[in-house]
């Protein structure tokens, strides 16, 4: 594995940001430990494949049920787009607890297939690049 070691890095960190945002990523070793440097632009290509699934429920009453697939969280509302910008909303508010506390949800077993859906979910600048990435399949009348 190419690495730099971290002793470098700190010797010329400035250098190092540059090479990491304008260039390539970089890894950097720390005694046994490994850690890569890399640009929001590169992560954003790297998860560009990755989507958010969900099911859509037209109810008796006529509201819209939303739920994602691959993270349990289903919301209700009176027309489509409510209950769209109620799913960004819950699925924003999980990511970001999921990231506060990443030691323990990305260890629990049932829970360490989301970290590529918190990192895109983070990545995005806005609620709209973010409902870009949902795709809907119709679900059960």
């Amino acid at each position: 594995m190419l690495a730099v070691n971290s002793a470098d890095v700190r010797k010329d960190w400035g250098n190092f940001i540059d090479n990491v945002v304008r260039k390539k990523p970089i890894v950097v070793k720390r005694s046994r430990d490994y850690f890569m440097g890399i640009s929001i632009p590169m992560v954003v290509e790297l998860l560009k494949d990755i989507k958010f699934k969900f099911v859509e429920f037209k109810e008796d009453d006529n509201s819209y049920t939303l739920s994602l697939e691959d993270i349990d969280i289903a919301v209700n509302a009176a027309t489509f787009d409510e209950a769209l910008n109620l799913l960004v909303s819950d699925l924003k508010e999980y990511c970001l607890d999921y990231y506060e506390e990443l030691d323990y949800w990305h260890s629990a077993p049932n829970r360490k297939d989301h970290f590529p859906l918190v990192l895109k979910t983070l990545v995005c600048k806005s609620d709209d690049e973010l409902k870009k990435e949902f795709i809907c399949r119709a679900g059960q009348i």
